[in-house]
């Protein structure tokens, strides 16, 4: 069997390839990355709203979710048993290379770009109003309430611009847009999965970080937990990409010189 690049997902990966290339080279460019700066705090809020969800899926409570200037977040949520915990400490970086393989299934699947934009803003609007602002009000610590003015500022303004896009660019600018928007959780979930495992390693400096909550919770060392993040992360990006490009040729009956193609859908 033969693998290729369906003919009909040509358009749909060079505007990917595109967006891939675009935020590769914003890295390289001096002072470049203030372009790609909403795109990375997107992403942390993916990143910390896959805390509270998972938080929310065992049965416990987030006490707040909150975004700093930096592009780094915490979410605080009350804490369960060990599968609990391990759960809520994985969903972060997985959670955002999932929702970004979901994103390019959507792509693929050619769901309005209008449509996803819209619901992803709606996603941040409410990440921003319940987890970033009303439940750490309602906790009253000044370690939850230091983080809402920039954590409510940011998730208005990137709700706002998404709304706009979604509603008044055209179907072309919305599809690259939400293109960057998953190349930028796949790539920052791998990077961020990357500057965890050298965190993780026993010659760096003390930080806390999800794999050190595992290690804490499970008793596993933290290197070992970001290698296995990492290895799943691939593999949920693979899946994505299989099922984005992939196409496969197959000749049923050759001695009638007779050849089907079958688009297949990994």
């Amino acid at each position: 069997m033969k693998y290729g690049i369906s003919q009909d997902a040509r358009p749909q990966a060079m505007t990917l390839l595109l967006a891939a290339g675009l935020s590769i080279a914003l890295w390289f460019i001096p002072f470049a990355e203030i372009l790609s700066y909403p795109f990375r705090i997107f992403v942390t809020f993916i990143h910390e709203g896959g805390h509270a969800l998972a938080a929310l899926l065992t049965g416990n409570s987030v006490q707040s979710l909150s975004v700093a200037t930096n592009a780094s977040g915490e979410t605080y949520t009350t804490q369960g048993g060990m599968f609990s915990q391990m759960l809520v400490s994985s969903a972060g970086y997985l959670g955002a290379m999932t929702f970004g393989a979901l994103l390019l299934v959507l792509i693929r699947k050619a769901v309005a770009a209008r449509v996803v934009l819209a619901a992803s803003a709606l996603l941040i609007l409410i990440l921003t109003t319940v987890f970033g602002f009303i439940t750490p009000m309602l906790a009253g610590s000044w370690s939850s309430l230091s983080g809402i003015p920039f954590t409510f500022f940011a998730g208005i303004v990137l709700a706002v611009g998404l709304f706009a896009v979604a509603r008044f660019a055209s179907a072309g600018v919305a599809t690259f847009v939400l293109s960057l928007l998953a190349v930028q959780c796949v790539l920052n979930a791998l990077l961020d999965l990357k500057t965890v495992f050298f965190l993780s390693t026993p010659f760096a400096p003390s930080v806390p970080t999800d794999a050190a909550n595992m290690a804490a919770a499970t008793g596993i060392p933290a290197v070992l937990w970001t290698i296995i993040w990492i290895a799943i992360a691939f593999g949920i990006l693979m899946l994505a990409l299989r099922f984005y490009v992939a196409a496969r040729d197959r000749a049923f009956d050759a001695k009638k010189d007779l050849v089907f193609e079958r688009k297949v859908e990994a």
